[in-house]
């Protein structure tokens, strides 16, 4: 990996060991990981104290990298994702068995955003591939906005830190039902 950033490097390769990594994004700080590692996922679950249930984020840094999901979508279904994609929104998208249920929680679909942070897309591309994107603080607790709150929520249980600053969002991501149209978080 010589022609990435030496912090990129690190954080992938903490990645490849199933360690938890935060990263900034359009709005907070974001926790990820390899949605493939049964063991990362849990690992970063338990961090912030969440269920397996509710599912996570993946989060891509182009449409290539989450193609597979994306097969047998309707022309108007692409469409919609192509509007608002790279960027803040997030699609419930049918994951048709492709994906482990640790990420989509025993539902019929799972979320999905192409990320337009460059942060979050450079540790994709890095990574080449789609990671887990959670924000990156403990259920209940307020989202961080900068590394020094992940600091203090997190310290020393993290494996790396992506530098940088959030995007200029004021709250994380929408979430939209593809088939629906429902926005499930505004």
């Amino acid at each position: 990996m010589p022609s990435i950033p030496l912090r990129l490097q690190e954080a992938v390769r903490a990645l490849a060991a199933g360690g938890v990594v935060a990263c900034p994004t359009e709005a907070v700080w974001g926790l990820s990981c390899d949605p493939d590692n049964p063991d990362a996922v849990e690992r970063l679950l338990a961090l912030k104290q969440r269920p397996v249930s509710k599912g996570v984020i993946l989060v891509a840094s182009s449409t290539d990298q989450v193609a597979a999901l994306l097969e047998g979508l309707s022309e108007a279904q692409r469409s919609k994702l192509a509007l608002s994609w790279p960027g803040p929104t997030t699609w419930l998208i049918p994951h048709r068995g492709l994906v482990p249920p640790w990420i989509h929680g025993g539902r019929d679909s799972v979320a999905v955003r192409v990320t337009a942070h460059p942060a979050m897309a450079a540790l994709c591309t890095a990574w080449n591939g789609p990671l887990v994107s959670t924000s990156a603080n403990r259920t209940g607790c307020q989202a961080p906005r900068s590394a020094f709150q992940v600091q203090r929520y997190f310290g020393a249980e993290l494996d790396a830190l992506v530098p940088g600053a959030v995007g200029g969002a004021a709250r994380p991501s929408v979430i939209r039902d593809l088939l629906t149209d429902q926005i499930i978080r505004t």
